[in-house]
């Protein structure tokens, strides 16, 4: 309960009390009565409202620890997380920065939450920024949340800036993909990619996949769409700046915000809708 909620069961329950004790003709017994009730009625108030605010701060608490960003991504992480009242206080410590912006996204996309601290710190053991660990860590990331390009079946290696690419593509299309992406992320200079491309007698029967790629969809909420398209967008170079509002409903994902030109618009609804989760995206960011 807040501050407000309980200032104005206090002005309700003194009026009443000032209205029975100098307006209403009864007698002094039936008066000490009907005050003894207001003094109940008040504080099952007060405590109905305080067990409301405990169910909903559990149940958001439940929903962060439920959602798909946290199993896939954070279920092994020592993340903390404590709801009072709306505000979500997040505490604990990840190796990467990409699964701090995520702990936030998905607390920060709840029904309820009304604020997020967010005091995960990065743990000693965290890579320095722009070393051969840190960019591979930032590429393998970035194709993990993408689903036309294969983050687990590809092999990310690094060495002074240049990344290289090993594993097989479905086709060249996704293996083109893999390093239009990775080129992307913030310290890559250049991407070898040596990705070999599975026979067409290999490929994945299409109706097949689809029926697995609606299954996924499915399984996936909108709390947490948002908050993989949000850090998407954050770890590619090229629209890492721009300052983006990002909101799902059943999948489909509404972008708004400010860019500078039709490239960087086409680009951000390019690469929100290759997250995984997304069935279409409504680009209202306007130019600048």
């Amino acid at each position: 309960m807040d501050i407000i909620q309980f200032v104005i069961i206090l002005i309700v329950v003194g009026f009443l009390l000032w209205l029975v004790n100098n307006y209403i003709p009864m007698d002094r017994k039936i008066k000490q009565i009907l005050n003894i009730v207001v003094v109940i009625a008040a504080s099952l108030c007060l405590t109905g409202i305080a067990l409301f605010a405990s169910e909903s701060d559990d149940w958001i608490e439940s929903s962060i620890k439920k959602s798909y960003v946290f199993k896939r991504y954070l279920k092994d992480e020592n993340i903390r997380i404590q709801s009072k009242d709306g505000a979500v206080t997040l505490t604990g410590s990840v190796f990467e920065d990409s699964q701090r912006s995520l702990a936030h996204g998905i607390a920060a996309n709840q029904p309820g939450v009304k604020s997020v601290d967010n005091k995960i710190e990065l743990k000693k053991e965290t890579p320095a920024v722009y070393s051969d660990a840190w960019l591979m860590t930032k590429v393998k990331t970035t194709l993990l949340f993408h689903r036309n390009v294969s983050g687990t079946a590809t092999e990310v290696f690094a060495e002074n800036g240049t990344i290289t690419l090993r594993g097989e593509a479905s086709g060249t299309a996704q293996k083109d993909l893999a390093t239009e992406y990775a080129l992307d992320v913030d310290g890559v200079k250049t991407v070898n990619n040596m990705m070999t491309v599975a026979p067409s007698s290999m490929a994945p029967d299409p109706a097949k996949k689809a029926e697995k790629d609606d299954t996924v969809v499915e399984s996936i909420d909108d709390a947490s769409i948002s908050a993989l398209v949000k850090t998407t967008l954050l770890y590619h170079r090229s629209t890492s700046s721009l300052n983006i509002i990002v909101s799902t409903k059943d999948g489909m994902v509404k972008l708004k915000g400010i860019v500078n030109n039709a490239a960087e618009k086409d680009l951000a609804g390019k690469l929100a809708s290759d997250v995984h989760g997304v069935t279409s995206v409504s680009n209202d960011m306007a130019l600048n």
